[in-house]
């Protein structure tokens, strides 16, 4: 059809976490994992909330599901935190990428979703171009 923009799906990915595994590790590996995982950004919006273990676990869903959706596996250039999961003020998700995950995904769109229960997240990511 003419005049009418066509996208293509490049991958999709979805990570389902337990939220009580995540607190255990941060129980266990605190700061070092934290630092390891999340930027500052992430870990200052997960701290302002009520419940910060499922929003910590919520981001880390994100950025495996991103992971899976880009297919390169973790020696492809994936780290950690190129992929920075932010709220808009509706509370919408989406990723800010840096980095080699940013080179790989230049002229792309990423659409990740986000759910939870007390127990468990559930995050989907989509990338099209």
């Amino acid at each position: 059809m003419p005049g009418r923009w066509w996208t293509m799906i490049e991958g999709i990915g979805v990570d389902v976490v337990e939220i009580g595994r995540v607190q255990r590790t941060i129980d266990t590996w605190g700061n070092d994992f934290l630092g390891k995982i999340f930027t500052d950004q992430e870990l200052a919006y997960a701290h302002s909330k009520r419940n910060p273990v499922h929003h910590i676990a919520a981001r880390f869903a994100v950025k495996e599901a991103v992971a899976k959706a880009l297919s390169t596996g973790w020696s492809g250039g994936f780290r950690w935190k190129d992929v920075e999961v932010e709220n808009d003020a509706a509370g919408k998700p989406s990723v800010v990428l840096y980095g080699r995950v940013k080179e790989l995904l230049q002229g792309s769109k990423i659409i990740v979703s986000i759910s939870h229960s007390e127990n468990v997240v559930v995050a989907f990511a989509l990338i099209e171009r």
